[in-house]
């Protein structure tokens, strides 16, 4: 507590915070360590000296931490060792794993870590986190009830015990609102489902804690992040405004967010004229359009469609496809992280064996690659 004294007037704020740290590491295992990271979100930053993009995690801590040890960005005690490097997690963290708030608070801690060695960590929403925020669950999996259900055990213990701390403001219960039983839901999800609901509502714990930081769209330097793709009218709603306003609902700031940005088919996390798996299938007079819109962007980066023979970029390097399906609930793919520098330009550092990613071919032993170099 440094210097700071015990006195009758900041003990109940400290009583919460043991609590609140009691809770995290009962949950995820994890003492949060520093400052919270910064609240806002920012659209727009200068190209740092390295930037790492992964693609969708989808609940699965194993194989998260396997694409950023691939990266250096952690080291062998899950702590961040990337310096001065940019990572951006492109969305998707949830659905289809067992491990998803684990991952949630695992970045979290990355991102307080990486700040004091000027780092950044930044995270993305993909269209499974609106999803689970409309309460459509329809991609979790029974695990995934399961750690939210314990979640909502500790955390409603932890505000048990905040109601007998004299000073502190009562917590609202956080199953407000939230039905006793769904139509279709075995008696042994409910429980579950009813935790996810009023963890991840808009104004829910989880997603005003965690949700709330991530951004839409982002540019960094050259490169253009989105969950699925962009389109120029996006571009001409506003950048910055896209963020505000997917946070501001997060937040219950605002009732609702428009399907056009986050929702339809040609959302931006939902748009797939980007990311489909035979190139020539691709818009790219449409992605070149989008990023003619956009002040000194040269490249989109997106997740959200698998690509089942790893990285790869369309569209003469204008679109980096770098959803590889790493989770077990997903294709269960080896990782591979894109990196973005000044000095050498795009690489994909891979884990696959024998495997050439310009070839499409496996090869001799004694030529495996660890990187593999993509056009610009």
């Amino acid at each position: 507590m440094d210097d700071q004294q015990i006195t009758c007037k900041n003990l109940p704020n400290l009583v919460s915070s043991f609590i609140d740290t009691f809770i995290d590491y009962t949950v995820a295992g994890i003492f949060l360590p520093g400052s919270p990271s910064p609240p806002f979100t920012q659209t727009f930053y200068p190209p740092p000296d390295r930037l790492v993009a992964v693609g969708d995690l989808h609940g699965d801590l194993v194989k998260s931490k396997q694409a950023l040890r691939l990266a250096g960005l952690i080291d062998s005690n899950d702590t961040w060792s990337g310096g001065s490097t940019t990572l951006v997690q492109v969305g998707d963290v949830l659905d289809r794993g067992g491990q998803e708030l684990k991952i949630l608070y695992f970045l979290e801690k990355l991102k307080r870590q990486a700040v004091k060695s000027g780092g950044n960590v930044i995270t993305m929403n993909g269209n499974h986190e609106i999803m689970n925020m409309d309460g459509d669950f329809c991609c979790t999996f029974p695990s995934g009830l399961d750690e939210f259900r314990r979640w909502a055990h500790w955390f409603c213990v932890g505000n048990d015990m905040k109601r007998l701390c004299d000073g502190l403001e009562k917590p609202k219960d956080i199953y407000d609102g939230i039905p006793l039983s769904f139509e279709g839901v075995k008696q042994e999800y409910v429980e579950g489902f009813r935790a996810r609901i009023a963890a991840l509502r808009p104004q829910g714990p989880i997603a005003t804690r965690f949700l709330s930081k991530n951004v839409t769209v982002l540019v960094v330097g050259e490169s253009v992040f989105v969950h699925g793709g962009i389109l120029a009218e996006h571009v001409d709603y506003g950048l910055e405004k896209i963020n505000n306003d997917v946070r501001d609902w997060i937040l219950g700031l605002k009732d609702k967010i428009s399907s056009d940005l986050v929702r339809s088919s040609s959302s931006l996390l939902w748009l797939r004229k980007f990311s489909n798996t035979t190139a020539e299938e691709c818009d790219c007079s449409l992605l070149e359009h989008a990023l003619a819109t956009i002040p000194g962007a040269r490249r989109l980066v997106m997740g959200h469609s698998i690509q089942k023979d790893g990285i790869n970029g369309v569209c003469d390097g204008k679109a980096i496809r770098v959803d590889v399906g790493i989770s077990k609930g997903c294709i269960n793919g080896l990782p591979e992280v894109l990196e973005i520098n000044g000095k050498s330009g795009l690489r994909i550092l891979t884990s696959k064996p024998m495997y050439d990613s310009n070839r499409r071919d496996f090869i001799p032993e004694q030529h495996r690659p660890q990187e593999v170099h993509v056009a610009a």
